[in-house]
């Protein structure tokens, strides 16, 4: 069966929102633009936290260790392997593959054990520090860093959330698996993890509650609201990167300046949610412009139509149903879908949609028209046999026409395929219960279902 965007568990079959797991479902073809933040680590009150980044800070310090011994091509060996972490799948990679840092850059890095005294005589207290002495050191590198000195907690914790699940897991190899002992990586480990169906490569999981989009120290912070640019910059001269790199370099102090800053307003740093809902007054925005939109296609109103329904979909159906995608193609690439969920089968309308149609995924298609035609229900119910299920919902503005309601009666009595429609009266009042939070917006999908059903030939 076709899917959309998939993820691990509904490859397998699994229902679970992505609300109710303790770690970010991994996607099989691609990225999660989110980061492990060690800052996360460092100012968590759970013991084991606060030991896992002691145990990264140990690891990157001896890298100082490495190099005082004269062992730099040791050093360099592991900073590089520890550069990227594939098997976790965070960053913005659209195939899950990342480049290692080159023996260059790895070198740029270890020259600042020898380069500030402080940090060859100390080491570092939050490693994140490096991108304000290095170019090209990014908030994913920081994360796949950090990843891969505690990879032996994360496959633990990814096994125990499968045995949970029970999503199925097989030997695989492990590139690079950091040894805590030895300050080595065993390279090529065979370990038993869950695998991507298609590439047969590991996937490891990482609990939610470490998840930033941008690290708690980070660069851009510093240079907007802390970096002394009066000390850097000659008047109209441009603000470059490299410019502020290496004043840092001469300056230890001015960093550390900033990163007491962040200690001490720690209180404010918390983990991103991998979805946000838009707050109640954006949700009845979007619905006063919905309401004030033409129909068809002047001034872009089809458009428009689209992307508020998109914004205010994802939001009035979450928890409920996770947002896949929208403007997804078919695997012809001829047919466009607009909109489309995973249906997680949280409750028991989205456990009949699964049982009865077949859906693991909802499709919904968006017509900003004044009346509905045939042709509109011939494109989703094309799209209905692209694998997605037989189950489908039309979003347009107003209520279908008696015979284009009995087009559909006639597609639910022949082929058993169910097309539903919402229209501006009830994505209205989906949001009147949004607001009132008394009910879940999803129930008046379900009203519509029922009463579709009950329109239909026993």
């Amino acid at each position: 069966m076709a899917i959309v965007r998939p993820r691990i568990i509904d490859y397998h079959g699994i229902s679970a929102t992505q609300a109710q797991l303790d770690f970010a479902i991994t996607f099989l073809d691609e990225d999660i633009p989110l980061y492990v933040d060690p800052f996360l680590l460092w100012k968590s009150p759970s013991q084991q936290d606060q030991s896992l980044h002691t145990s990264i800070i140990n690891s990157f310090n001896n890298l100082n260790f490495l190099v005082q011994k004269g062992k730099i091509d040791q050093a360099r060996d592991n900073l590089i392997l520890a550069s990227e972490c594939q098997e976790i799948g965070l960053g913005l990679s659209k195939k899950r593959k990342g480049i290692k840092i080159s023996r260059k850059k790895a070198d740029e890095i270890l020259s600042l054990f020898q380069r500030i005294t402080e940090y060859g005589k100390y080491g570092f207290v939050h490693f994140e520090e490096i991108q304000f002495y290095v170019d090209g050191i990014a908030k994913d590198r920081i994360s796949d860093i950090c990843c891969n000195f505690i990879k032996s907690f994360l496959i633990d914790f990814t096994i125990q959330q499968c045995e949970q699940l029970g999503i199925p897991i097989d030997k695989a190899v492990v590139s690079g698996l950091y040894d805590y002992r030895k300050n080595l990586f065993i390279l090529d480990k065979e370990i038993t993890l869950p695998v991507n169906p298609e590439t047969k490569e590991p996937l490891i999981f990482v609990p939610k509650r470490w998840l930033k989009f941008s690290p708690w120290i980070n660069f851009e912070d510093y240079f907007k609201d802390y970096c002394p640019r009066d000390e850097i910059f000659n008047p109209g001269e441009p603000e470059e990167r490299v410019k502020v790199l290496n004043f840092n370099r001469e300056n230890y102090g001015i960093v550390q300046e900033y990163i007491k800053v962040k200690e001490r307003t720690q209180d404010d740093c918390k983990n991103d949610p991998l979805f946000k809902q838009i707050p109640v007054l954006s949700a009845k925005r979007k619905l006063g412009e919905i309401q004030k939109l033409p129909t068809g296609k002047t001034n872009e109103a089809d458009i428009k139509y689209e992307n508020y329904i998109c914004q205010l979909l994802a939001s009035l159906f979450y928890p409920d149903l996770d947002f896949a995608a929208k403007q997804s193609r078919t695997e012809s690439g001829r047919l466009i879908r607009d909109l489309i969920f995973y249906n997680n089968r949280s409750i028991d309308f989205l456990q009949e949609i699964y049982q009865d149609y077949g859906n693991r995924q909802l499709v919904f298609e968006l017509k900003n028209v004044k009346i509905i035609e045939r042709e509109h229900i011939s494109q989703l119910n094309r799209y209905l046999d692209s694998g997605l299920g037989k189950f489908g919902v039309l979003v347009t503005r107003n209520p279908l026409s008696k015979a284009m309601l009995g087009n559909t009666i006639d597609l639910w009595s022949g082929q058993r395929r169910c097309i539903i429609t919402l229209t501006d009266e009830d994505i209205s009042l989906m949001v009147n219960i949004f607001e009132s939070k008394q009910r879940s917006p999803i129930d008046v999908l379900k009203k519509k279902y029922v009463e579709f059903r009950r329109a239909c030939p026993s």
